[in-house]
């Protein structure tokens, strides 16, 4: 390896990046990570998932706490200072930042700030002037927000997930285009803090990649809380009227219009690929995302990628799994590991929380797997209406032979932790029987679980 300046450069510095870093550099490999964002640690940490949380962390409290009459408090007028909420969150994700900026910059690796390009297959051009080479490339450059499907809303100027971030004070309406996670979780914040909220999705529910009846409890809980949700739209037209942007949508036929003084941009975000010059290397592309394989290898096979700039799930774990997935097959082509999907989780952190494992309903009828299925509802169950936490369901699916647990669900209070029972479960590849008799501590949210085993059981048994 000594004809090159590293043995394995690392194109952009967060969760997938660090975690090869990581690894290869604790083998004893020459290592490089070349970061080109102006502020070290990525995506999760500056911009995605912390402040994020922070955010709706804040604005639940407040939630909880008007509506506390339920339980017999008597707070009086919940207002907020909405220059202490954003200050909380920047000392957060400074504090998160500071520790990842510590372990970018021990010594372990050579750090290179600066946007790289391939020259040829081992050479990288760095916008600060500098050329290095390398034996092997992790590619982890991560992702932008997308380009706005219409010219008219570009024009309008519409605030990006990053841009909210970074606000100084609140609109008093807004629409919210898209219902993904992003977009679900920014609008129940600014609904939260007393900001006039309609969500416009295209296809016939929110959060796609969910069952409809998850879908259906977060619609619920959402138009609950007066955030209006229309669904099935497909965007025509903006403009801007007054201080007020005007979007034009068309829903079953009809050309239907509302205004707000914001829009928020909440349509998913896309592989932040364009600038590396990859067919300079060989790397094969799929309208932007990075193809690779189980191993994590691209169509140039000293070259790997991982995290959202190939996908296929923009998940902080799974990033860092596939991170170590590329520094573990750089090291040992011989003995190479694979990224296994079986054990998928997302979780959706509004309220109702959404979270499922392993397969939905509707993946199990596109792939033709036979299975149960049996769920429970919180608003029949002790803790939850202790909590009057009454929208949403446990879901649990099997094998109709075994009784393996093939799938889980959760919409409810908590359940991004409660799907973790069943990630768990899934990982030893427990049965609805063994899920049934394992004994769960009265009153929990957590055995709320057990009642979909035992009625599953039961069927398999018999």
């Amino acid at each position: 390896m000594g004809q090159f300046d590293f043995d394995v450069a690392v194109i952009g510095g967060g969760s997938a990046g660090y975690a090869t870093a990581r690894t290869v550099a604790a083998a004893g490999k020459r290592t490089a990570v070349i970061e080109g964002g102006q502020a070290l640690g990525g995506l999760c940490i500056l911009r995605g998932c912390m402040p994020t949380k922070a955010l709706l962390h804040a604005a639940d409290v407040r939630f909880q706490a008007k509506r506390s009459g339920i339980w017999g408090i008597e707070p009086g007028e919940i207002g907020f200072d909405f220059a202490k909420v954003m200050q909380r969150r920047a000392d957060m994700v400074e504090e998160f930042a500071s520790y990842r900026r510590g372990q970018l910059q021990d010594g372990r690796f050579e750090l290179i700030r600066g946007l790289a390009k391939f020259r040829d297959p081992h050479t990288l051009e760095i916008d600060n002037g500098q050329a290095i080479t390398a034996g092997q490339f992790m590619i982890s450059t991560g992702s932008r927000v997308a380009d706005l499907p219409l010219a008219a809303l570009a024009k309008q100027g519409c605030m990006t997930s990053d841009d909210a971030l970074e606000l100084k004070s609140l609109p008093k309406s807004i629409i919210v285009l898209g219902g993904g996670a992003v977009a679900l979780e920014f609008a129940q914040f600014f609904a939260r803090f007393d900001v006039e909220v309609t969500v416009l999705q295209r296809s016939a529910h929110i959060l796609r990649d969910f069952d409809d009846d998850a879908c259906t409890e977060v619609e619920a809980a959402f138009r609950d809380e007066g955030i209006a949700v229309h669904t099935g739209c497909s965007l025509k037209d903006a403009r801007a009227e007054g201080a007020d942007k005007v979007i034009v949508y068309e829903q079953a036929g009809e050309t239907c219009e509302v205004r707000a003084e914001a829009v928020f941009h909440g349509l998913g975000r896309s592989p932040n690929t364009a600038s590396l010059a990859l067919e300079n290397a060989g790397v094969e592309i799929e309208r932007g995302r990075i193809v690779s394989n189980a191993q994590m290898q691209t169509s140039a096979s000293h070259i790997f990628a991982g995290g959202d700039c190939t996908g296929p799930h923009e998940i902080v774990h799974l990033a860092v799994q596939q991170g170590e997935v590329a520094g573990h097959n750089m090291l040992h082509a011989d003995s190479p590991q694979s990224m296994d999907y079986r054990l998928l989780t997302s979780v959706v952190f509004t309220d109702p929380q959404a979270a499922v494992v392993g397969l939905t309903e509707k993946a199990a009828k596109e792939q033709g797997i036979p299975y149960l299925t049996a769920s429970y509802p919180f608003n029949d169950h002790g803790k939850s209406i202790i909590m009057e936490a009454m929208h949403g369901f446990v879901k649990l699916l099997c094998d109709p032979k075994s009784g393996e647990i093939l799938g889980g669900a959760c919409v409810g209070p908590m359940g991004g932790e409660l799907i973790h029972e069943i990630v768990t479960a899934m990982a030893k590849r427990m049965t609805v029987g063994e899920l049934a008799v394992m004994p769960h501590y009265h009153p929990t949210l957590a055995e709320i679980w057990t009642y979909p085993a035992d009625d599953l059981a039961e069927v398999v048994a018999g």
